[in-house]
């Protein structure tokens, strides 16, 4: 399959860290995949997410994207991807609208065009009757919502989602977890970093388990926990943790 991401002995420290915050990550995630970087807080998910979409530098290693080399390339990989960050990235002065506008306008979009996509994004995440409410008067979970329709009114091929259902209420959680199936279906790749390892199980195809930098282990779901004979996700991070930790 055609490689979205491809990451190679990355290593990354923070000005004054004591230790890496990532040590060696070597990933390869092909086209059309639902990839899930799972872990506890600090594990190193939001620094390579961060990497990934060419926000933060980096110590060693290589990382491209659809064959473009972050370091070089950002220009042409910028319009190939969509960013939502964990914390809510809107302006809390301007109605819903305006912020789809400007952050629309911020690719070039045409004005029909940027109306259209508004519209029927909108639509898919019961949002539109509250389009013309400033952003301070929505709830957390329209937040969400509104924050992950800015990341794709430019179509990305590529969606880093960080941490993208953190204190959302149960129904924004499931139209939010729908509209993501619905998009990987169509043929977006998706990289969702979470420490929910029970939701992630149900939405990834495949998934890599992250802890002080570095992978503990990596595969589909179901063949990590056929062959490590485990009930769940967080079990078996939690007995491969304990392993390196002896080790």
């Amino acid at each position: 399959m055609t490689s979205a991401i491809d990451i190679r002995d990355l290593r990354k420290t923070y000005r004054g860290a004591a230790a890496p915050s990532v040590d060696g990550l070597t990933l390869h995630v092909s086209e059309g995949e639902f990839f899930g970087l799972l872990g506890p807080n600090g594990a190193g998910k939001t620094t390579t997410l961060s990497i990934l979409a060419g926000l933060l530098s980096f110590d060693r290693g290589t990382v491209h994207l659809c064959g473009l080399d972050v370091r070089h390339d950002r220009a042409r990989i910028r319009p190939l991807i969509g960013v939502v960050p964990q914390d809510i990235a809107l302006y809390p002065e301007l109605t819903a609208a305006e912020n789809l506008h400007f952050f629309g306008r911020m690719h070039g979009l045409p004005t029909r065009t940027l109306r259209e996509r508004i519209d029927t994004d909108a639509d898919r995440l019961d949002l539109r009757a509250h389009l013309h409410k400033r952003i301070e008067h929505l709830s957390g979970g329209m937040k969400r919502k509104l924050n992950l329709l800015v990341a794709l009114l430019h179509r990305p091929r590529i969606l880093f989602l960080d941490e993208p259902t953190v204190g959302v209420d149960v129904h924004s959680r499931q139209e939010i977890i729908a509209h993501l199936r619905a998009l990987n279906t169509d043929g977006m790749t998706i990289i969702y970093t979470s420490h929910d390892m029970v939701e992630a199980e149900r939405l990834c195809t495949r998934v890599a388990l992250m802890n002080r930098g570095a992978t503990v282990c990596e595969g589909t779901p179901e063949a990590l926990l056929t062959e490590a004979r485990m009930p769940s996700l967080e079990a078996l991070f939690i007995a491969r943790t304990e392993e390196a930790g002896r080790a």
